[in-house]
């Protein structure tokens, strides 16, 4: 059996290597619309009791017991949904949610997902949808002659018509927030799913309830922060590096103690 500082070492460079690929992740998505950093958690593994207190030959019980480790593991990712900045765009069917919540979009199978990227355009039909087509929720149908859409920070949408002089209103945006937004399931295509963890969304306008609120034009950005990955990396690279230089050393030992019946 070889010995446990090399499995420990072996599966502290498999941690270290989830963590680098989550950094590159992050990294690869520094300029996505509405993204959301997210870091590996570790936690060590099961000890072993090689002695208890009080089993040793003094006349008292030990101040500590002997316990050997077993290494560590990744058990998950936290996301970090902090805000991200605004970039202006001037579209009026670009948004930016300011505070907490998420919009609603509805999938091919019916189902529903939630996104921070407010990168809207409109359908064939008139309907407000995202870049790859989903149908924002709830539906809001803007008319063909509309030369205006407003949409207020309560989320209000508003369309001028062609030959008319007054806003006319279209619809009500909701938004989506969560008791635990960390348990959400990241899908791709900027969209979260919700799970046991996250819990049911509440729904509600924004600006209410403790929603953000819209602001129309404007895109929220990644709040990757490359100066602190790039910090990440580099501790996850020298730590990898200790790790293999532990492997070398458990070699070594192994080899010597070969050596030693010549």
């Amino acid at each position: 059996m070889p010995p446990r500082s090399l499995q420990t070492a072996a599966l502290g460079m498999n941690a270290q290597q989830t963590k680098v690929d989550n950094i590159a992740n992050n990294l690869a998505n520094a300029n996505t619309t509405g993204f959301k950093r997210s870091r590996a958690v570790f936690q060590d593994l099961l000890y072993q009791n090689v002695r208890a207190d009080g089993e040793g030959e003094g006349s008292g019980a030990e101040p500590a017991e002997l316990q050997m480790g077993h290494g560590a593991t990744t058990v998950a990712t936290m996301r970090n949904f902090s805000q991200g900045s605004f970039a202006k765009t001037g579209n009026a069917l670009n948004l930016a949610i300011n505070g907490d919540g998420f919009f609603q979009v509805r999938r091919p199978d019916g189902s529903l997902a939630f996104t921070r990227d407010g990168t809207f355009t409109l359908s064939s039909e008139g309907n407000i949808v995202t870049q790859t087509g989903l149908q924002v929720e709830p539906n809001i149908n803007v008319p063909p002659d509309a030369v205006e859409i407003d949409i207020n920070k309560e989320g209000v949408v508003s369309a001028r018509l062609q030959g008319e002089s007054e806003m006319i209103e279209l619809g009500q945006l909701e938004l989506a927030r969560f008791s635990n937004a960390n348990g959400l399931r990241a899908v791709g295509g900027n969209l979260y799913e919700q799970t046991e963890a996250s819990g049911e969304p509440f729904l509600g306008a924004p600006g209410r309830n403790g929603m953000g609120t819209v602001r129309q034009g404007f895109l929220e950005k990644g709040n990757v922060e490359v100066v602190k990955e790039m910090t990440s990396l580099i501790q996850a690279q020298r730590t990898y590096e200790l790790n293999s230089k532990m492997v070398q050393t458990s070699d070594n030992m192994m080899q010597t103690a070969n050596n030693v019946k010549r």
